[in-house]
């Protein structure tokens, strides 16, 4: 499986997690247009937490014991086999949060519309997510792991 994991000293804060996982999660996959334009707005999957001098990106963890997936009342939210990664059906979800409320490392939220969730899912559709491709001092890391 592979997993996001971060190498605090490196963090500065800068955000740039935040910016890029808007953009990726974006219809335009443009800057300007995500910040702009869109509506409804894009919502970043990371968060950065400050607290100097410590900085550090949060994002799903994608649990072993997955409290989100135990706790959905509507099976929104899977545990896929094969990767390891929970996974959010947004078809499924009704935004009753208990995914939300559970979540160890408050990685999961509202999305823009206030109707579902938002979470990562590791950018499906890169090599790299966008997080670990743009972060400017190597400080998110893709790592494979054992599930």
């Amino acid at each position: 499986m592979k997993r996001i994991s971060i190498e605090q000293e490196a963090c500065i804060g800068c955000g740039l997690c935040q910016v890029y996982c808007t953009v990726e999660h974006s219809k335009s996959k443009d800057l300007v247009k995500a910040y702009l334009k869109e509506n409804p707005k894009p919502v970043s999957r990371a968060r950065v937490e400050t607290n100097k001098p410590i900085s550090i990106s949060i994002r799903c963890q994608h649990c072993k014991d997955t409290p989100c997936v135990i706790a959905c009342l509507t099976g929104a939210m899977t545990k896929e086999t094969e990767t390891g990664h929970v996974v959010h059906d947004p078809e499924k979800c009704i935004g009753c949060w208990t995914c939300i409320m559970v979540c160890p490392y408050g990685a999961v939220k509202p999305d823009s519309s206030g109707k579902i969730i938002a979470k990562c899912d590791l950018c499906p559709d890169r090599e790299i997510p966008a997080c670990v491709e743009n972060c400017p001092n190597e400080a998110l890391v893709l790592e494979k792991v054992e599930q």
